[in-house]
């Protein structure tokens, strides 16, 4: 997802919106638990997405998301979990894993090959083309033996 945020604040923002999803109030120490940093870290995170105009952040208060910050978040978001299904049902790869290789893929490649990535993954996801799944991981196990 390429746009003016650095790839470090795009995953506050994303972590943002999942702990928003999971409880209303979202608090600094959810944020610094989530993503194992310290709490001056997300101080200064917090700064820049509330200088963007991404959340609403009082110094003790809760974390909320701006309207603009709830839709660029959620898109971030819908990028990181279509990359993890991709690496995850496509090409077999353990769920922790693809998990991980997915934040390094929404940061490291073109916005151009993200596209790609997800429409080949909806291309596969057709009735049509589900058994090339499958058949790719038997393929992925034989090669292992």
């Amino acid at each position: 997802m390429r746009n003016h945020l650095s790839s470090n604040i795009e995953d506050y923002l994303e972590t943002i919106v999942i702990l928003s999803n999971e409880n209303k109030a979202v608090r600094v120490k959810d944020i610094s638990k989530k993503l194992e940093v310290s709490m001056p870290s997300v101080h200064s995170a917090l700064h820049v997405l509330k200088e963007q105009k991404l959340i609403n952040h009082e110094k003790y208060g809760y974390v909320e998301l701006t309207k603009k910050g709830k839709m660029l978040g959620e898109k971030i978001y819908e990028v990181h979990k279509k990359l993890t299904e991709f690496l995850n049902k496509v090409l077999n790869i353990d769920t922790k894993i693809a998990e991980l290789d997915a934040c390094r893929l929404e940061h490291g490649v073109s916005p151009q090959t993200i596209e790609r990535l997800i429409l080949f993954l909806e291309f596969l996801n057709t009735n049509q083309n589900s058994k090339l799944i499958s058949e790719f991981i038997k393929f992925i196990k034989k090669k292992k033996k």
